[in-house]
């Protein structure tokens, strides 16, 4: 995993400070984004952060993959996590204070009871426990389903999904597409327990992104954080692999807001 260390001139800032916590790789990924409006994203976001925008539009993505190789720091392997289906319901927004951009993630499904714990207790992610089932038809195509856990409603994805291999177009993204937009960035961010931003920053090489074809057969996550999606087909994308290196979720530092004048200070005319 050196390599993924060593390149970094990709990233828009440098390496965060301090060690990196954990490592993870994100296998055989469906990217599956829709626009929406920001108006109906803004109020689920926390003070201190805001909602990014691509051509006037906010973008919901829904992710399903599955990972492996989960490393702490320090620690030799965990015997039960070794790998396991995840599922995420995802926008993008950034930093109000200081223009940071990053993932929000308004939910994560993952078929690991262990996992889902460790991410809500370290990471403040609003994990769920789920029923997941992902079947490899062939290299580049998959069936993934996933029911989530001991809820009082339904939450359902099912999905047919196949990369279509790389092209030249998508070797590596470039600053000012879509695709740039929605895969590079290097900050998840999310709420604490008492409602307040947090950030963790990450670190991996540029998106290896294919083009894809996908037939989702029922998608509830976006009802269930309260969203509606547009009559229209999502933006497709799929990727084979990548190593990610997370460092520690730290609270961001409150916007300032601007101070008032007391009136004695102002000079009469």
């Amino acid at each position: 995993m050196r390599e993924y260390l060593v390149r970094t001139s990709h990233t828009p800032r440098p390496l965060p400070t301090g060690r990196w916590m954990m490592t993870q790789r994100w296998n055989d990924l469906l990217f599956a984004h829709w626009p929406i409006p920001a108006a109906s994203l803004a109020p689920l976001m926390p003070e201190g952060i805001q909602v990014d925008t691509f051509q006037g539009s906010a973008w919901l993505g829904v992710v399903p993959f599955w990972m492996d190789r989960i490393k702490f720091r320090g620690l030799p392997s965990l015997p039960g996590v070794r790998s396991f289906p995840e599922l995420n319901l995802r926008t993008y927004v950034r930093d109000q204070r200081t223009g940071t951009p990053g993932v929000f993630f308004l939910s994560l499904d993952a078929g690991n009871l262990f996992a889902v714990t460790f991410a809500r207790t370290v990471f403040s992610l609003p994990y769920y426990w789920a029923e997941m089932n992902l079947k490899q038809r062939n290299e580049r195509d998959f069936v993934f389903s996933s029911r989530r856990r001991l809820a009082s409603t339904p939450v359902i994805f099912k999905a047919r999904y196949r990369g279509l291999g790389p092209t030249r177009k998508l070797a590596e993204s470039r600053a000012g597409s879509l695709e740039y937009f929605l895969t590079e960035r290097y900050s998840l961010f999310t709420r604490n327990r008492t409602g307040q931003a947090m950030r963790a920053n990450i670190h991996h090489i540029p998106w290896p992104l294919e083009e894809a074809e996908a037939d989702i057969e029922q998608n509830d996550l976006p009802a269930a954080a309260g969203l509606q999606l547009p009559d229209e087909p999502p933006v497709l994308h799929y990727s084979r692999r990548l190593a990610v290196y997370v460092w520690q979720a730290e609270r961001l530092l409150p916007v300032r807001s601007a101070q008032r004048i007391p009136a004695a200070a102002v000079p009469s005319i």
